[in-house]
Protein backbone atom coordinates (compact mmCIF):
# COMPACT_ATOMS: atom_id res chain seq x y z
CA UNK A 1 0.00 0.00 0.00
CA UNK A 2 1.02 3.38 -1.02
CA UNK A 3 -0.16 7.03 -0.07
CA UNK A 4 -1.46 8.55 -3.39
CA UNK A 5 -2.18 11.70 -1.88
CA UNK A 6 -3.12 14.17 0.78
CA UNK A 7 -5.77 16.43 1.73
CA UNK A 8 -6.44 18.97 4.25
CA UNK A 9 -9.78 21.17 5.03
CA UNK A 10 -10.05 24.30 7.51
CA UNK A 11 -12.78 23.99 10.28
CA UNK A 12 -13.89 26.62 12.76
CA UNK A 13 -14.61 25.07 16.72
CA UNK A 14 -16.48 27.58 18.62
CA UNK A 15 -17.05 26.80 22.06
CA UNK A 16 -20.10 25.98 24.51
CA UNK A 17 -19.19 28.71 27.15
CA UNK A 18 -18.05 31.47 24.97
CA UNK A 19 -14.32 31.65 25.34
CA UNK A 20 -11.18 29.72 26.92
CA UNK A 21 -9.32 31.80 29.27
CA UNK A 22 -6.04 30.60 30.87
CA UNK A 23 -2.83 32.23 32.69
CA UNK A 24 -1.35 35.53 30.65
CA UNK A 25 -4.76 37.35 30.02
CA UNK A 26 -4.65 34.44 26.64
CA UNK A 27 -8.55 33.50 25.98
CA UNK A 28 -9.77 31.78 22.45
CA UNK A 29 -13.57 31.73 21.53
CA UNK A 30 -13.07 29.92 18.47
CA UNK A 31 -10.71 26.93 17.35
CA UNK A 32 -8.99 26.85 14.06
CA UNK A 33 -8.74 22.81 13.46
CA UNK A 34 -7.11 21.34 10.44
CA UNK A 35 -8.49 18.14 9.61
CA UNK A 36 -6.26 15.57 7.47
CA UNK A 37 -7.00 12.60 4.89
CA UNK A 38 -4.08 10.32 3.81
CA UNK A 39 -5.40 8.88 0.78
CA UNK A 40 -3.63 5.38 -0.52
CA UNK A 41 -3.45 3.39 -3.90
CA UNK A 42 -5.61 0.56 -1.97
CA UNK A 43 -8.36 2.84 -1.78
CA UNK A 44 -8.41 3.33 1.88
CA UNK A 45 -8.13 6.69 3.29
CA UNK A 46 -6.85 7.76 6.96
CA UNK A 47 -8.55 10.97 8.68
CA UNK A 48 -6.41 12.68 11.41
CA UNK A 49 -6.76 16.57 13.04
CA UNK A 50 -4.64 18.99 14.88
CA UNK A 51 -5.71 22.02 16.60
CA UNK A 52 -3.06 24.20 18.02
CA UNK A 53 -3.99 26.13 21.19
CA UNK A 54 -3.14 29.70 19.62
CA UNK A 55 0.44 30.85 19.07
CA UNK A 56 0.43 32.33 22.45
CA UNK A 57 0.48 28.61 23.84
CA UNK A 58 3.32 26.58 22.19
CA UNK A 59 5.76 27.38 19.25
CA UNK A 60 2.40 26.50 17.21
CA UNK A 61 -0.22 27.44 15.52
CA UNK A 62 -2.81 26.73 12.87
CA UNK A 63 -1.59 28.62 9.84
CA UNK A 64 1.54 26.97 10.43
CA UNK A 65 0.15 23.61 10.39
CA UNK A 66 -1.54 23.90 7.38
CA UNK A 67 1.80 25.42 5.61
CA UNK A 68 3.85 22.82 7.30
CA UNK A 69 1.48 19.68 5.96
CA UNK A 70 1.54 21.88 2.54
CA UNK A 71 5.56 21.33 2.19
CA UNK A 72 5.42 18.27 3.91
CA UNK A 73 3.38 15.67 1.78
CA UNK A 74 4.64 15.82 -1.61
CA UNK A 75 7.67 14.30 0.33
CA UNK A 76 5.24 11.54 1.83
CA UNK A 77 3.52 10.00 -1.52
CA UNK A 78 4.74 6.67 -2.09
CA UNK A 79 5.39 5.85 1.05
CA UNK A 80 4.01 2.86 3.22
CA UNK A 81 1.11 4.44 5.54
CA UNK A 82 1.22 1.47 7.67
CA UNK A 83 5.14 1.42 8.18
CA UNK A 84 4.84 4.09 10.71
CA UNK A 85 8.54 3.94 12.21
CA UNK A 86 9.74 4.62 8.62
CA UNK A 87 6.84 7.19 7.38
CA UNK A 88 7.81 9.37 10.76
CA UNK A 89 11.68 8.94 9.89
CA UNK A 90 10.50 10.21 6.58
CA UNK A 91 9.01 13.00 7.95
CA UNK A 92 12.06 13.93 10.18
CA UNK A 93 14.38 13.88 7.64
CA UNK A 94 12.49 16.36 5.68
CA UNK A 95 11.22 18.52 8.23
CA UNK A 96 13.57 19.26 11.30
CA UNK A 97 11.29 20.29 14.19
CA UNK A 98 7.62 21.25 14.16
CA UNK A 99 6.20 18.21 15.56
CA UNK A 100 2.63 19.50 15.51
CA UNK A 101 3.04 19.25 11.30
CA UNK A 102 3.53 16.03 11.42
CA UNK A 103 0.93 14.87 14.10
CA UNK A 104 -2.32 14.85 12.03
CA UNK A 105 -0.60 12.63 9.16
CA UNK A 106 1.25 10.26 11.52
CA UNK A 107 -2.37 10.08 13.12
CA UNK A 108 -4.10 9.21 9.69
CA UNK A 109 -1.73 6.45 9.07
CA UNK A 110 -2.75 4.77 12.30
CA UNK A 111 -6.42 5.01 10.95
CA UNK A 112 -5.16 3.24 8.03
CA UNK A 113 -3.59 0.38 10.02
CA UNK A 114 -6.44 -0.08 11.60
CA UNK A 115 -9.10 0.03 8.78
CA UNK A 116 -6.67 -1.97 6.94
CA UNK A 117 -5.90 -4.73 9.49
CA UNK A 118 -9.79 -4.47 11.05
CA UNK A 119 -9.04 -3.37 14.05
CA UNK A 120 -8.85 -0.29 16.25
CA UNK A 121 -6.51 1.56 17.01
CA UNK A 122 -6.73 0.92 21.32
CA UNK A 123 -6.15 -2.85 19.74
CA UNK A 124 -3.02 -2.16 18.17
CA UNK A 125 -1.78 -0.25 20.66
CA UNK A 126 -2.17 -2.71 23.61
CA UNK A 127 -5.96 -3.37 23.84
CA UNK A 128 -9.01 -2.06 25.56
CA UNK A 129 -8.50 -1.73 29.22
CA UNK A 130 -11.93 -1.62 31.09
CA UNK A 131 -15.08 -0.64 29.67
CA UNK A 132 -14.27 3.22 29.34
CA UNK A 133 -12.02 5.62 31.58
CA UNK A 134 -12.28 9.07 33.05
CA UNK A 135 -11.91 12.66 31.87
CA UNK A 136 -11.14 15.56 33.84
CA UNK A 137 -12.87 18.70 32.97
CA UNK A 138 -10.67 22.11 32.99
CA UNK A 139 -12.25 25.46 34.19
CA UNK A 140 -11.48 28.18 32.39
CA UNK A 141 -10.19 31.52 34.38
CA UNK A 142 -12.94 33.55 36.26
CA UNK A 143 -13.38 34.31 39.90
CA UNK A 144 -13.21 32.11 42.45
CA UNK A 145 -16.76 32.14 43.41
CA UNK A 146 -17.30 31.17 39.49
CA UNK A 147 -14.49 29.17 39.22
CA UNK A 148 -15.98 26.90 42.70
CA UNK A 149 -19.75 27.07 40.79
CA UNK A 150 -18.06 25.58 37.39
CA UNK A 151 -17.31 22.48 39.90
CA UNK A 152 -20.95 21.99 40.65
CA UNK A 153 -22.05 22.22 37.62
CA UNK A 154 -19.94 19.96 36.25
CA UNK A 155 -19.88 17.42 39.02
CA UNK A 156 -23.76 16.50 37.83
CA UNK A 157 -22.37 15.93 34.55
CA UNK A 158 -20.42 13.25 35.93
CA UNK A 159 -16.82 14.18 36.58
CA UNK A 160 -14.38 14.26 39.27
CA UNK A 161 -10.96 15.77 38.48
CA UNK A 162 -11.12 19.47 37.96
CA UNK A 163 -8.15 21.33 36.48
CA UNK A 164 -8.47 24.91 37.56
CA UNK A 165 -6.61 27.18 34.96
CA UNK A 166 -4.60 29.72 37.45
CA UNK A 167 -1.04 31.46 36.34
CA UNK A 168 -2.23 34.88 37.20
CA UNK A 169 -2.56 37.04 40.78
CA UNK A 170 -0.91 34.78 43.22
CA UNK A 171 -3.58 36.41 45.97
CA UNK A 172 -6.23 35.59 43.67
CA UNK A 173 -4.75 32.28 42.34
CA UNK A 174 -4.73 31.49 45.96
CA UNK A 175 -7.87 32.33 46.69
CA UNK A 176 -9.02 30.08 43.54
CA UNK A 177 -7.17 26.84 45.02
CA UNK A 178 -9.11 27.22 48.11
CA UNK A 179 -12.25 28.15 47.18
CA UNK A 180 -12.53 25.29 44.26
CA UNK A 181 -11.12 23.29 47.34
CA UNK A 182 -13.61 23.82 49.30
CA UNK A 183 -16.68 22.47 47.68
CA UNK A 184 -14.79 19.51 46.99
CA UNK A 185 -16.37 16.24 47.52
CA UNK A 186 -14.72 12.93 48.72
CA UNK A 187 -12.92 11.07 45.99
CA UNK A 188 -12.55 14.54 43.51
CA UNK A 189 -9.62 15.30 42.25
CA UNK A 190 -8.22 19.08 41.67
CA UNK A 191 -5.75 20.10 40.04
CA UNK A 192 -4.30 23.66 39.70
CA UNK A 193 -2.97 24.20 36.22
CA UNK A 194 -0.58 27.59 36.08
CA UNK A 195 0.36 27.35 32.04
CA UNK A 196 3.54 28.38 32.53
CA UNK A 197 1.96 31.77 34.40
CA UNK A 198 3.94 32.22 37.47
CA UNK A 199 7.51 33.77 38.16
CA UNK A 200 9.44 30.78 40.13
CA UNK A 201 8.99 33.34 43.25
CA UNK A 202 5.21 33.55 42.94
CA UNK A 203 4.50 29.71 42.33
CA UNK A 204 7.00 28.68 45.58
CA UNK A 205 4.41 31.62 47.54
CA UNK A 206 1.31 30.07 46.06
CA UNK A 207 2.59 26.49 46.17
CA UNK A 208 3.83 27.39 50.40
CA UNK A 209 0.08 28.69 50.91
CA UNK A 210 -1.79 25.93 49.62
CA UNK A 211 0.28 23.27 51.41
CA UNK A 212 -2.46 22.16 53.23
CA UNK A 213 -5.08 21.58 50.51
CA UNK A 214 -5.26 18.57 48.32
CA UNK A 215 -3.78 20.08 45.12
CA UNK A 216 -2.05 19.29 42.60
CA UNK A 217 0.28 21.93 41.13
CA UNK A 218 0.65 21.95 37.10
CA UNK A 219 3.41 23.47 35.08
CA UNK A 220 3.72 26.41 37.42
CA UNK A 221 6.48 28.25 35.48
CA UNK A 222 7.69 28.54 32.05
CA UNK A 223 11.17 26.29 32.01
CA UNK A 224 12.07 23.11 33.12
CA UNK A 225 14.76 24.38 35.77
CA UNK A 226 12.21 26.59 37.21
CA UNK A 227 9.52 23.90 37.47
CA UNK A 228 12.04 21.77 39.15
CA UNK A 229 12.94 24.17 41.84
CA UNK A 230 9.52 24.65 42.57
CA UNK A 231 8.98 20.90 43.03
CA UNK A 232 11.98 20.53 45.41
CA UNK A 233 10.15 23.19 47.91
CA UNK A 234 6.78 22.04 47.60
CA UNK A 235 5.02 18.49 49.30
CA UNK A 236 1.80 19.17 46.62
CA UNK A 237 1.55 16.29 43.56
CA UNK A 238 3.48 17.58 41.04
CA UNK A 239 2.45 17.66 37.17
CA UNK A 240 4.44 18.92 34.32
CA UNK A 241 3.15 20.02 30.87
CA UNK A 242 4.18 22.50 28.28
CA UNK A 243 8.02 20.89 28.75
CA UNK A 244 7.43 17.72 28.25
CA UNK A 245 8.00 17.44 24.61
CA UNK A 246 9.75 14.36 23.73
CA UNK A 247 11.23 11.24 25.29
CA UNK A 248 14.21 13.08 26.47
CA UNK A 249 12.21 15.23 28.41
CA UNK A 250 10.73 12.31 30.05
CA UNK A 251 13.79 10.12 30.81
CA UNK A 252 15.60 13.68 32.15
CA UNK A 253 12.30 14.52 34.61
CA UNK A 254 12.66 11.12 35.91
CA UNK A 255 16.31 11.00 36.44
CA UNK A 256 15.49 14.50 38.33
CA UNK A 257 12.16 13.29 40.41
CA UNK A 258 10.81 16.32 38.57
CA UNK A 259 6.87 14.98 38.86
CA UNK A 260 4.66 12.51 39.49
CA UNK A 261 2.38 13.52 36.23
CA UNK A 262 2.86 14.30 32.79
CA UNK A 263 0.25 15.66 30.22
CA UNK A 264 0.97 13.74 27.15
CA UNK A 265 -0.15 15.99 24.14
CA UNK A 266 -0.29 13.84 20.84
CA UNK A 267 0.59 16.70 18.39
CA UNK A 268 3.14 18.06 20.79
CA UNK A 269 5.26 14.87 20.31
CA UNK A 270 4.32 14.89 16.91
CA UNK A 271 1.36 12.67 16.79
CA UNK A 272 0.51 8.91 18.12
CA UNK A 273 3.58 7.39 17.13
CA UNK A 274 5.67 9.03 19.71
CA UNK A 275 2.91 9.31 21.83
CA UNK A 276 2.32 5.86 22.71
CA UNK A 277 6.54 5.59 23.08
CA UNK A 278 6.53 7.66 25.54
CA UNK A 279 3.31 6.56 27.09
CA UNK A 280 4.84 2.82 27.64
CA UNK A 281 7.90 4.50 28.60
CA UNK A 282 5.86 5.72 31.80
CA UNK A 283 4.41 2.57 32.41
CA UNK A 284 7.16 0.94 32.82
CA UNK A 285 8.63 3.58 35.11
CA UNK A 286 5.47 4.29 37.31
CA UNK A 287 4.93 7.58 35.83
CA UNK A 288 1.34 8.32 35.85
CA UNK A 289 -0.06 10.12 32.59
CA UNK A 290 -2.84 12.86 31.48
CA UNK A 291 -3.53 11.95 27.81
CA UNK A 292 -4.44 14.91 25.47
CA UNK A 293 -3.67 17.13 23.00
CA UNK A 294 -3.86 21.17 22.58
CA UNK A 295 -7.46 20.82 21.44
CA UNK A 296 -9.45 19.71 18.59
CA UNK A 297 -12.89 18.11 17.82
CA UNK A 298 -13.76 14.67 16.76
CA UNK A 299 -11.27 13.43 15.53
CA UNK A 300 -8.55 14.34 17.84
CA UNK A 301 -10.96 12.95 20.99
CA UNK A 302 -11.09 10.14 19.00
CA UNK A 303 -7.32 9.66 18.93
CA UNK A 304 -7.02 10.70 22.32
CA UNK A 305 -9.82 7.75 23.58
CA UNK A 306 -7.53 5.29 22.20
CA UNK A 307 -4.08 5.91 23.41
CA UNK A 308 -6.02 6.59 27.21
CA UNK A 309 -7.93 3.21 26.44
CA UNK A 310 -5.02 1.13 25.66
CA UNK A 311 -3.48 2.59 28.75
CA UNK A 312 -3.25 0.63 32.69
CA UNK A 313 -5.84 2.39 34.72
CA UNK A 314 -3.29 2.95 37.13
CA UNK A 315 -1.08 5.27 35.04
CA UNK A 316 -3.84 6.73 33.20
CA UNK A 317 -4.23 9.93 36.00
CA UNK A 318 -6.94 11.11 33.32
CA UNK A 319 -7.56 12.18 29.61
CA UNK A 320 -10.31 14.98 27.61
CA UNK A 321 -12.72 14.83 25.19
CA UNK A 322 -12.56 17.88 22.94
CA UNK A 323 -15.89 17.33 21.38
CA UNK A 324 -17.39 18.14 24.87
CA UNK A 325 -16.09 21.57 24.72
CA UNK A 326 -17.46 22.75 20.92
CA UNK A 327 -20.56 23.35 19.11
CA UNK A 328 -19.57 21.72 16.20
CA UNK A 329 -19.41 18.21 15.73
CA UNK A 330 -18.00 17.06 11.85
CA UNK A 331 -17.72 13.17 12.09
CA UNK A 332 -20.10 10.18 12.63
CA UNK A 333 -18.86 7.99 14.95
CA UNK A 334 -16.66 9.79 17.06
CA UNK A 335 -16.76 8.78 21.37
CA UNK A 336 -19.20 10.89 23.48
CA UNK A 337 -19.03 11.57 27.21
CA UNK A 338 -21.04 9.82 29.47
CA UNK A 339 -21.18 10.69 32.94
CA UNK A 340 -17.58 12.09 32.88
CA UNK A 341 -16.84 9.10 31.40
CA UNK A 342 -15.25 7.88 27.36
CA UNK A 343 -14.82 4.81 25.62
CA UNK A 344 -12.84 4.24 22.46
CA UNK A 345 -14.28 2.94 19.12
CA UNK A 346 -14.35 -0.76 18.65
CA UNK A 347 -14.58 -0.26 15.05
CA UNK A 348 -11.65 -0.36 13.06
CA UNK A 349 -8.98 2.56 12.87
CA UNK A 350 -10.03 5.26 15.02
CA UNK A 351 -13.50 4.24 13.99
CA UNK A 352 -14.70 7.83 12.87
CA UNK A 353 -16.14 8.74 9.52
CA UNK A 354 -15.80 13.20 8.91
CA UNK A 355 -18.91 14.22 7.18
CA UNK A 356 -17.53 16.04 3.90
CA UNK A 357 -20.60 18.17 3.92
CA UNK A 358 -19.66 19.92 6.64
CA UNK A 359 -15.97 20.44 5.99
CA UNK A 360 -15.89 21.86 2.87
CA UNK A 361 -13.65 21.84 0.15
CA UNK A 362 -10.23 21.06 1.03
CA UNK A 363 -7.54 23.80 1.48
CA UNK A 364 -4.80 21.85 0.36
CA UNK A 365 -4.62 19.00 -1.90
CA UNK A 366 -1.54 16.91 -3.06
CA UNK A 367 -1.55 13.98 -5.47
Amino acid sequence: MKISGLRAYRIELPLHEGSYKWSGGNAVTVFDSTVVAVDTDAGITGWGEVCPLGPAYLPAYAAGARTGIAELAPQLLGADPMALGTLNERMDAAMRGHPYVKSAIDMACWDILGKASGLSVATLMGGHVGDDFALYRAISQESPEQMAARIAAYRKEGYTKFQLKVGGDPNTDIDRIRATSAVLERGDVLIADANTGWTQHAAIRVADAVRDVDVYIEQPCPTYDQCLAVRRHTNRPFVLDEVIDGIDMVVRGVGDRAMDVINLKISKVGGLTKARQIRDLCVSLGIAMTIEDTWGGDITTAAISHLAHSTPTRYLFSATDFNSYVTVSFADGAPRRAQGRLAASREPGLGVKPRLDLLGQPVIKIG
